[in-house]
This record gives C-alpha cells, sequence and structure tokens, in this order.
C-alpha cells in the first residue's frame, strides 16, 4: 500500500475515536496524533498502535510531541477547541476556538503544505470558511464534517421506526451543522425503495426531529457530547479520499454561486475522492426547503460576522 499519512489534531473523545477506527479499518498506512496535553496524545497513541494486532492491515499509529513531527500529511483531521461552558457568550466561543484554529492551520501550511483539511472543529461551518480564509488553498481541498455524521444519526432515525435495512439506508442532511440543519428524509432511499414510501407524514417529521436533537440526546444520557458516531463519520471521509471512492457525502464546503450563494461554507451533498471535494451537487430544492436553507446560511454568516466585526480576519491574513 502506498504511503498515505493522516494526521490528527486534538486526541479528545472524538479526534482519538477517529484514529481507531481508521487503524481498525486499515484504510492509511501511518496516523499522527497530536495535542497540547502531549501525554493524552501518547497514551492513546500507544493503545490504538496495540488494537492494531488484530486490525486488518497493519498501521504505524504515533504521536507528535511538536506540530513539526506531522510533516508530509496527506490529510489532516482538525478536531481542536473548546466547547461552549458555564455564561460563555457565542461571541466568546467564536473567538476562543477561531483563535486555536489559527495556530493550528498555521502549523498544517507550515508542514503539510500539500493536505486536505478535514474541519470537525465547532461551530463547523464558521470554522471550515476560517480555514478557507486562512490558507487561500482552492476550495476543494478543504471540507468540513458535518452530513456524514448528521446523516448517520438520521439514518438511524429511520431503522427505528422501519426495524430493517440498517446498511442500506440513504442520508441526506443539508445547511448549517447545528441547530438550523435540514434532514432530508423524504429524499432517500432504503435500499430501492423510497423512505417517503415507508413512513407517514408524522414519522417523517418525528425523524427530523429525532435527527436534530440526536446531539442533545447523547449529552443528556452522557453528561458529554458523542463520540463512536462522529469519529467513524471523519473516517469514511478519510477513506473517501485516501481511496478516491467518489462517495457522495453532505459536507460543508465553500459555496461560489451554488444554491444561490458565495462566500459561506454550509453543508450541501458533495463528491469526495482523491482531490477531497471533487464536485458540488446541486439538487432542486423546493420553496420550503429554500426558505429553511436561507435561515441556515444565515446562522453562519452572522457567526462570520462576528468574527469580522471584531477584526480576526484582519489579524489572519
Amino acid at each position: 500500500m502506498q504511503r498515505r499519512k493522516v494526521g490528527i489534531v486534538g486526541a479528545g473523545a472524538v479526534g482519538a475515536t477517529a484514529a481507531y477506527s481508521l487503524a481498525m479499518m486499515g484504510v492509511c498506512s501511518e496516523i499522527v496524533l497530536y495535542d497540547i496535553a502531549e501525554g493524552v496524545a501518547l497514551g492513546k497513541a500507544i493503545d490504538i498502535a496495540q488494537a492494531t494486532h488484530y486490525a486488518v492491515r497493519p498501521t504505524i499509529v504515533s504521536a507528535a510531541r511538536t506540530p513539526a513531527h506531522m510533516q508530509g500529511c496527506d490529510i489532516v483531521v482538525i478536531t481542536a477547541g473548546v466547547p461552549r461552558k458555564g455564561d460563555m457568550t457565542r461571541e466568546d466561543l467564536l473567538a476562543i476556538n477561531a483563535k486555536i484554529m489559527k495556530s493550528v492551520v498555521e502549523d498544517v501550511m507550515r508542514y503539510s503544505p500539500d493536505a486536505i483539511i478535514i474541519c470537525v472543529s465547532n461551530p463547523l461551518d464558521v470554522m471550515t470558511y476560517v480555514i478557507h480564509k486562512m490558507t487561500g488553498w482552492p476550495r476543494e481541498r478543504i471540507v468540513g464534517m458535518a452530513g456524514a455524521l448528521d446523516g448517520a444519526r438520521m439514518a438511524y432515525q429511520i431503522r427505528k421506526k422501519i426495524g430493517f435495512g440498517a446498511n442500506e439506508i440513504g442520508t441526506l442532511v443539508i445547511g448549517d451543522h447545528g441547530q438550523h440543519m435540514i434532514p432530508l428524509p423524504q429524499k432517500v432511499q432504503v435500499g430501492s425503495v423510497d423512505v417517503a414510501s415507508l413512513l407517514n407524514e408524522k414519522e417523517l417529521e418525528e425523524v427530523i426531529e429525532g435527527t436534530r436533537k440526536g446531539g442533545a440526546e447523547i449529552v443528556g444520557h452522557l453528561g458529554t457530547s458523542g463520540y463512536y458516531a462522529p469519529g467513524r463519520a471523519v473516517a469514511h471521509m478519510v477513506e473517501a479520499i485516501l481511496d478516491d471512492t467518489k462517495a457522495v457525502v453532505a459536507s460543508s464546503v465553500l459555496l461560489d454561486g451554488e444554491y444561490g450563494y458565495k462566500d459561506v461554507c454550509v453543508g450541501v451533498p458533495v463528491v469526495l475522492g482523491a482531490k477531497g471535494v471533487e464536485k458540488i451537487i446541486e439538487m432542486e430544492l423546493d420553496d420550503e426547503t429554500k426558505a429553511k436553507f436561507a435561515v441556515s446560511v444565515e446562522s453562519i454568516a452572522s457567526g462570520i460576522a462576528v468574527l469580522e466585526k471584531n477584526g480576526f480576519f484582519d489579524r489572519a491574513s
């Protein structure tokens, strides 16, 4: 297998689970974990490396002591950032995570200048936009992990309703990776059967609501966000890129006229392959979905505007 190196910045639950998933899948030849808490990255790297004894293919798993040790990555997954806490405002959270992203992206540009970046840090769509503005790289090389996770959560809701077709349920969630996400179960299939013919309107609405609250439900039980599904969703995207599968995955990407919007990152269906985002798929949206999509875009644009107001992009350039 050709050398395929994946760097993961942030060895918390999501980053480490992504690394473990990739190692078990045998997708890459090398995985490097980096975290500001050096012992966390090292301890998890050792644990995952030991687990690879039972993987389908060998993978070298290590921890980087400095960003320089992540040199020459083909893909860099960024999960670094802090969650919203206590009386922290949305503006506070944006400022803190944008500052963290600035430091991380500078290192990626220096040590892995040819990499494709997958952003997982929240607020996802705004942070993906920050990466675009900082790097100036072609837009196909920067993608936010959104619909891969939200779509899996939608498929879970559909499976609970119908009780079959676990691996045959389509996924499609567009819009922002947040409260204004737009699950579209009526547009997907189970095998070759439309979900809309298997569920009534009330059930479809319950699937949509369950998808939107999918993350909050886990927090309600665990007291923390989920990580198995996000980590596996990241691994799915990495696999699509490294194996050039041309998989259709809803992801946060920079629009340039698609769907009538420019200079904003938002979740839409794309084709993922060796070049990263190889194609943005433009679907026909009905008037109701267009209106919801506009609200979603406006939500993301307001976050970008907060950073602009605070002069973040002036400092970043």
